[in-house]
């Protein structure tokens, strides 16, 4: 799959239909978010950088415009490592991640 990036301008002008749509969940309430677009795969940037978002509500807003067919939210704990641990070899855990806005 080739690897791209796509510009939140574009994202939010457009209707585009996202494949999937994985919001990355970091501590401190920083998410990223990576898109599939027709196979191709890649973060979303505002200008140079990857566009932080700071609640999952940030991404279903940016995001009401398109029709997204998947959606998911991926985390990683860095509990093993905060505790003095050696690096835990568990993957992210991944779950469903409603688009829907709420009432």
């Amino acid at each position: 799959m080739a690897l791209s990036t796509f510009s939140i301008k574009t994202i939010e002008s457009d209707q585009t239909v996202v494949d999937k749509l994985t919001v990355h969940s970091y501590e401190m309430s920083i998410y990223l978010v990576e898109l599939e677009v027709n196979g191709v795969s890649g973060l979303v940037y505002k200008g140079d950088k990857p566009m932080r978002f700071f609640s999952s509500q940030d991404v279903r807003n940016a995001f009401a415009n398109c029709k997204v067919l998947k959606a998911q939210m991926s985390h990683e704990s860095p509990y093993d490592e905060m505790i003095g641990n050696p690096q835990s070899a568990q993957k992210a855990s991944v779950l469903p991640f409603s688009m829907g806005q709420p009432y």
